[in-house]
């Protein structure tokens, strides 16, 4: 019978802190470590900078979570964003002697190639012959009943951005889902949320839960992984309040402040930080007719439409890696250029749907289409009436207010779960 690893809140999160302060003191090698940036620093992931504190990521914390999982079968959730300097946590764990049985792929895949939404197939690692379970396949986001059998505990390695739309929690959860239904036990390798000093948003009318909406959490909602999974748990937001066995390894010199520069794109249409940092506000497009910038080297950093007028700066969408038929594909738009904001500026407004105001009321004064039909914006925004005060004229400010106390509720809400300290 295996020994369920279960966490008191209280001590781990004052465990933590201790910890924090600890690693502030180490000096930890380079190749655990991934770079921090400061305010006003550039934003390009490929850029070097200069540091004022590393951040240790879970998975470079092996004499934390390898003892943990020797002598069971593990399931691994990751894709090319779980890396440790130039090692990925696959090749660590089997150099570690852990029994690697299966590896879940997310969203775009094991190796982050596929599009938004693209249907991913299972297989198998060409490098290390492990099975490949696809949880973006045509059967659905939650493992087969074979598939459960197969392993002992899940492990979660995966470099998500903060966002509620943003599909890679969603995928956790429905694993923590299975591993509770299946008496499975899980295990989170914390990393950064790049947006962690932000909470922003409406909570999810849960009437609109979908796989860009799964839990009542605002938009943005400053949190990682690690104490999402913790909140869930703690919350009973898993299938029929069921709580699955749980360790956190939690990420050592961080805070709720530190300028994270994630050292791999988590997805082809997020190319750099700024991209992540206006991702909150742009990403609404995906609802509309307007393009936000797919097929073009400033994907959700700038947005337009060819029958957008009065307008200086344009762009085509191509069809390209990682956006094969991206919105208004091959068609001259007129737009808004956001690629060289600054980063603070960016961070500093959180949702901004001014963007989107500012489409909306130049192309309905023509009459032309701007929501798509599918409600997709009501998804995304996790309300109906967003789309509708938008057409009543409210400014972005009007629209933002009714929102505040959500905010201040979830705050309050998430506080027993949070691992790391505000400065």
């Amino acid at each position: 019978m295996n020994k369920f690893y279960r966490i008191d809140m209280k001590q781990f999160n004052l465990l933590s802190r201790l910890v924090l302060a600890v690693a502030g003191m180490m000096i930890v090698s380079s190749a655990c470590t991934a770079r921090t940036t400061q305010p006003g620093t550039q934003t390009s992931m490929q850029t070097p900078i200069a540091n004022k504190g590393t951040v240790v990521v879970g998975a470079a914390r092996t004499s934390q979570y390898v003892p943990l999982l020797k002598g069971k079968r593990i399931a691994l959730l990751s894709n090319q964003t779980g890396m440790v300097g130039d090692q990925h946590v696959l090749d660590i764990m089997l150099a570690n002697g852990l029994n690697v049985t299966t590896i879940f792929s997310p969203e775009h895949g094991f190796r982050g190639t596929a599009d938004a939404g693209e249907h991913v197939s299972s297989g198998v690692d060409e490098k290390t012959g492990i099975r490949i379970a696809s949880l973006y396949d045509d059967k659905g986001p939650m493992p087969s009943a074979e598939t459960m059998q197969q392993f002992d505990v899940i492990v979660t390695d995966i470099q998500d951005v903060g966002l509620r739309f943003y599909t890679y929690y969603v995928t956790m959860v429905n694993l923590m889902d299975a591993a509770a239904a299946y008496g499975k036990e899980f295990v989170v390798l914390d990393r950064p949320n790049p947006n962690i000093m932000t909470v922003d948003g409406p909570i999810l009318d849960m009437t609109l839960k979908s796989g860009v909406g799964r839990l009542p959490i605002p938009t943005v909602y400053g949190m990682t992984m690690g104490e999402l999974a913790q909140m869930v748990n703690g919350e009973g937001w898993l299938k029929d309040g069921r709580k699955v066995p749980l360790t956190v390894i939690p990420c050592q010199n961080y805070t709720r402040q530190t300028r994270y520069e994630l050292p791999i794109a988590p997805s082809p249409n997020l190319p750099n930080m700024l991209s992540i940092y206006l991702y909150p506000s742009t990403c609404y497009f995906e609802g509309t007719t307007v393009s936000l910038g797919r097929g073009t080297d400033w994907p959700f950093q700038v947005y337009g439409h060819p029958d957008m007028t009065g307008r200086d700066f344009e762009f085509i969408p191509r069809s390209r890696f990682g956006a094969k038929n991206p919105p208004q594909l091959d068609h001259l738009c007129h737009g808004v250029d956001l690629h060289t904001m600054d980063a603070e500026s960016a961070i500093a407004q959180g949702i901004n749907l001014e963007y989107v105001i500012d489409a909306y009321r130049d192309l309905s004064r023509q009459g032309k289409q701007f929501f798509l039909k599918s409600n997709f914006f009501d998804k995304l925004m996790g309300r109906t009436d967003i789309r509708q005060m938008i057409e009543q004229g409210k400014t972005a400010n009007e629209i933002k207010a009714t929102w505040a106390e959500d905010v201040i509720k979830f705050k309050k809400q998430r506080a027993p779960y949070l691992i790391y300290p505000e400065n």
